[in-house]
């Protein structure tokens, strides 16, 4: 199993998943591109910007040199936005080790050409390169508090993600493995565009019918596009789809949530990401879910309108009433 582990991103997943990793007895260098807020998570051993009152293991250490942190660890475990991933691959891909395995938690497309991740690792790298990527239902501060928590890493290389799901698993965190990494980037990158459609609708008061619908229809927007692009769809029951789909669409930790929030409160969008003051995932997401879903002729009506209000300015009010003046036909 591997006994050392570089993260790059100290933002709070990025953070919370080197605590982790720290606590199992792990070797843990944690990367961050601010040189201040690097030097405060040295000096105060907790991130207090994001996951205050949280001491770090003696296994966790912090570094602001990226050179440090991609040549020192066979495995690295990437956790920044989905548009600073290419970058962060191209910058590592001549300080990294001849062998490396790369992991990400980031959740999103390539907003250039709205690729899956593990695509543009390999096409940084080599397709041979070891990847996985790590999805799920979790919040941050909860897995840094240490509650119980579950999880899915993916991977078409069974040994790495073993290594993986052994070295985070503890008695209070699971991990489970899967084969399926497109169908798990697809429900981590999805899921963030329904939870701002969910955040819309309980900002506008409509109530917890209304939730419970976008959900459920929402379900089917994943695996339609899921399958498409080769997803397995039994991979979005699971922890990587439906769980995620829950945990983002109705707790007010998920950024994407509170800024639908916002939206359906009357707020407009850089409003509302100023004041969350963190990256949210399911804006780019949403665009490049419309264009893929333009592409495949396939059928994403809440996505269609969520595009709409982040990008139109459609009035989330008209978009409601949009979705439900679609024509009548069966569920299934």
């Amino acid at each position: 199993m591997t006994t050392s582990i570089g993260i790059i991103g100290a933002g709070s997943w990025g953070t919370a998943l080197a605590i982790l990793a720290a606590r199992n007895g792990c070797k843990t260098l944690l990367w961050g591109h601010n040189p201040e807020h690097i030097r405060r998570l040295q000096y105060d051993r907790e991130n207090q910007r994001y996951l205050p009152h949280v001491a770090f293991p003696d296994a966790l250490s912090v570094t602001a040199d990226l050179s440090e942190v991609a040549s020192s660890s066979q495995t690295l475990l990437i956790s920044v936005p989905s548009h600073a991933f290419k970058e962060t691959l191209l910058t590592i891909k001549p300080l990294v080790q001849e062998h490396v395995q790369i992991a990400w938690a980031t959740k999103g497309f390539n907003p250039a050409d709205g690729l899956l991740l593990h695509q543009i690792v390999g096409q940084v790298f080599s397709p041979e390169t070891p990847t996985a990527v790590l999805s799920g239902p979790t919040f941050a501060k909860e897995v840094a508090a240490n509650l119980p928590t579950a999880m899915t890493i993916a991977s078409a290389n069974t040994q790495f993600s073993s290594q993986l799901a052994g070295l985070l698993s503890s008695s209070r965190f699971r991990s489970y493995t899967s084969t399926d990494i497109i169908g798990v980037q697809v429900g981590g990158a999805i899921k963030n565009v329904l939870a701002i459609a969910a955040g819309i609708a309980d900002g506008l008061g409509l109530g917890a019918n209304t939730r419970a619908a976008l959900i459920t229809r929402g379900l089917t927007e994943i695996i339609r596009l899921g399958t498409q692009l080769g997803g397995k769809q039994e991979t979005f029951m699971g922890l990587a789809g439906l769980g995620d789909l829950i945990l983002t669409c109705t707790d007010n930790q998920s950024r994407n949530r509170r800024l639908g929030l916002a939206l359906g409160q009357g707020k407009n969008r850089l409003q509302a990401a100023l004041e969350i003051g963190q990256e949210i995932e399911g804006v780019s997401a949403a665009k490049e879910a419309y264009l893929l879903a333009k592409k495949y002729n396939i059928e994403m009506p809440i996505t269609e309108q969520t595009y709409k209000v982040l990008y139109e300015n459609l009035d989330p009010r008209i978009g409601v009433q949009n979705l439900l003046n679609r024509e009548q036909k069966a569920e299934l």
